[in-house]
């Protein structure tokens, strides 16, 4: 049997400072989706934060994207266990001949239903 000994002396190590790069989130570019019979709604946000065993806040540039529709928030609390979304930040909704415009909205029944909250303003082409 061999033993391998290195010291090393600690003070000679550098050291980066990363008070910088710590932002207090638990997920890094978190990514989740919504499934449900007839669609697929992916969620990526750029963090995330675990508010108990099956809610996460999802913080800055988040958006919720289907082969149908896209929404885009800065905060929302997601149930992945329900697979459900709250936000009560300004929101943009986007589709085909649609975009809402709201300050905030629920994502229920596997993504079968949004409700937009607050003042909404509705762009139809």
């Amino acid at each position: 049997m061999f033993v391998f000994y290195k010291q090393t002396n600690l003070n000679s190590i550098n050291f980066q400072d990363n008070k910088n790069n710590m932002s207090g989130a638990d997920i890094s570019q978190p990514k989740f989706s919504i499934n449900n019979e007839s669609k697929k709604i992916y969620i990526t946000a750029s963090e995330g934060n675990f508010l108990g065993k099956d809610k996460v806040l999802l913080k800055n540039n988040v958006r919720f994207k289907s082969d149908d529709f896209s929404i885009e928030t800065e905060k929302v609390i997601f149930n992945r266990n329900e697979q459900t979304a709250q936000s009560e930040t300004k929101s943009l909704f986007i589709s085909k001949n649609t975009k809402i415009f709201s300050d905030g909205f629920d994502i229920n029944d596997s993504g079968n239903k949004i409700i937009f909250h607050g003042k909404s303003h509705i762009v139809l082409k």
